[in-house]
């Protein structure tokens, strides 16, 4: 059948999406996996994404306003988001519970009336928030590229995109300026934004800072959002259809944005320094962008009174919703979110309870975040912890600083359980070659081979899933699979316990699978079917509350 009709800007409409006020036609939405680990970087799966669209519409695609999101990748950082994806990170706002998704539709609300056919490209892990005159208006009509640039700390350059802005360039007032990038650095040292030009002076709008100002006066421009036009975008297109396929990981921001402005060089193409796996061809795939892109326009929107927020790993995540943070006071986030708390109040403060059912006599410790669980009476969560999707249901003592996350399985067409536990502070990224340097591989503090002897598991080729040299603890095969959730809870639990206390746990006998391996065995429909269960008692619960009042009040 011939493709339906462009669709129209998202906007309000009679069948909104839940919490944003939004509608959007279900003909409308184009969802898209990746392809593995080659293409789950964001640069691989915009261009795979944009081949999706032309397959799917035609030469038609090229007069849509597109938003493309991207879900999440692999979340080594925040694994509780893993499994789901990133952009399914539910926020402690509601009933019912909003999530990072319907964020996103709300505050990109008002783009598209003022978007020129093109691409939108974000990702699910950010929040920017804003203020502009009730005049002004962000406008996405010029060729080439165009980007939100936010002012931020120095520090926060470092880990972020990072604009040299021409300020020659840049016309507007207020809070809203437009103007051109000479050039883009990715994850840039001080040194770099210094000697570059990328330092500014805050409150004083875009403009250059000077070597001896204060320290607290200067700030950096970062990245979030960018837009590309269709024309830009089929060149990309076109090049992703004579690679025939990607052998590396390619990057939307470090990869396409660095490359443009009047100051780009192909230094960064030899820089592999932020890659997680360089894979062969990476230097060559990146000086042909560099060549392609080379001369496109870089312009930029200025919002000096903006906010970018990054809740992408968990130390983040529970700072911004489990402090007092700027984040949590400018959303209204809730410590209990659409939850059954018989503790709710004074002890709820610096909590973050999100569709939960906990009952009267859990005990659970300040700055921790407990998600689509139920946890039962003679449980107690430490400080500063991360539990989702569990069920606890006898006593128990989860350590502070722990980040406990279950994950329902299906393997021989069985749905059996598996519980990620780890330190909150663990690096699943970190990666060694040989199995004489897993030493180096730190779990809740402790080295990872002293952990595998009070597990009594021996350090072998088999100890990891990866096919590749890289062996860490997202590969580490070292999760049993049960068949209940509660047991798989509570092996974990006891998996810790025996690493806080050098006391000897025995996995032996168990089927292991490691972080790499759950994501591959995910059984997402009982995962959503949990959450569901808990959702469906949380709604009687508040019925019979609402009828009792009722009774008593007649």
């Amino acid at each position: 059948p011939p493709p339906p009709p462009p669709p129209p800007p998202v906007g309000p409409g009679s069948g909104p999406v839940r919490g944003a006020g939004i509608g959007i036609d279900a003909r409308d939405r184009c969802v898209q996996p990746g392809q593995g680990w080659l293409t789950a970087r964001n640069g691989g799966s915009t261009l795979h994404a944009l081949r999706c669209l032309e397959e799917q519409y035609g030469d038609q695609w090229t007069s849509f306003t597109v938003l493309l999101i991207h879900s999440g990748g692999h979340s080594q950082r925040l694994p509780s988001a893993s499994a789901l994806g990133k952009i399914f990170t539910a926020l402690p706002l509601g009933p019912p519970v909003l999530q990072m998704l319907e964020l996103k539709l709300a505050m990109y609300l008002d783009f598209p009336r003022h978007m020129a056919p093109g691409v939108l490209v974000t990702c699910s892990d950010d929040i920017e928030l804003y203020s502009t005159a009730a005049t002004e208006s962000i406008t996405f009509d010029k060729p080439g590229f165009t980007a939100l640039a936010h002012p931020s700390e120095l520090a926060v350059g470092t880990a972020h995109g990072v604009f040299v802005l021409e300020p020659s360039s840049l016309s507007g007032k207020g809070g809203l300026h437009y103007g051109s990038c000479r050039r883009f650095l990715h994850k840039p040292d001080l040194q770099t934004m210094r000697q570059s030009g990328a330092v500014c002076l805050r409150g004083a709008g875009p403009q250059p800072g000077c070597p001896g100002s204060p320290g607290g006066s200067q700030c950096v421009y970062t990245d979030s959002v960018f837009y590309m036009d269709h024309g830009t975008a089929r060149q990309l297109l076109l090049f992703y259809k004579q690679m025939g396929s990607l052998c590396c990981e390619i990057d939307a921001y470090g990869d396409f944005l660095q490359a443009l402005g009047p100051g780009a060089t192909p230094d960064y193409t030899r820089n592999t320094s932020n890659v997680c796996r360089e894979g062969s061809g990476l230097v060559a795939v990146r000086q042909q962008l560099y060549s392609l892109l080379r001369g496109t326009p870089l312009n930029v929107i200025v919002l000096t009174n903006s906010q970018f927020y990054h809740i992408g790993t968990a130390q983040e995540y529970l700072l911004h919703l489990t402090a007092e943070s700027k984040l949590s006071f400018e959303l209204g986030l809730q410590p209990v979110a659409f939850s059954i708390f018989p503790g709710a109040g004074a002890s709820s403060e610096r909590l973050s309870i999100i569709q939960s059912i906990l009952e009267p006599g859990c005990v659970l410790g300040p700055g921790s975040v407990i998600e689509y669980s139920r946890i039962g009476p003679g449980v107690s969560v430490g400080k500063g912890c991360i539990v989702s999707g569990t069920c606890i249901n006898s006593s128990a003592d989860i350590p502070s600083s722990c980040l406990l996350s279950s994950v329902s399985v299906k393997i021989a067409a069985q749905v059996e359980f598996v519980t990620m536990a780890f330190g909150v502070g663990d690096d699943l990224k970190k990666s060694v070659e040989s199995l004489s340097d897993i030493h180096s591989l730190r779990f809740f503090g402790a080295s990872l081979p002293e952990c595998l002897g009070l597990w009594s598991i021996e350090a072998s080729d088999q100890l990891f899933s990866s096919e590749d040299t890289h062996l860490g603890l997202w590969t580490a095969r070292i999760f049993p699979v049960c068949s209940t959730l509660s047991e798989s809870v509570r092996m974990s639990l006891s998996m810790l316990n025996a690493v806080q206390h050098k006391s000897p746990f025995k996995l032996s006998g168990f089927r292991l699978l490691s972080v790499e391996e759950m994501l591959s065995y995910k059984d997402v429909e009982d995962m959503l079917k949990f959450r569901k269960q808990i959702y469906d008692e949380i709604c009687l619960q508040r019925q019979k509350e609402k009828s009792d009042y009722r009774t008593n009040s007649t």
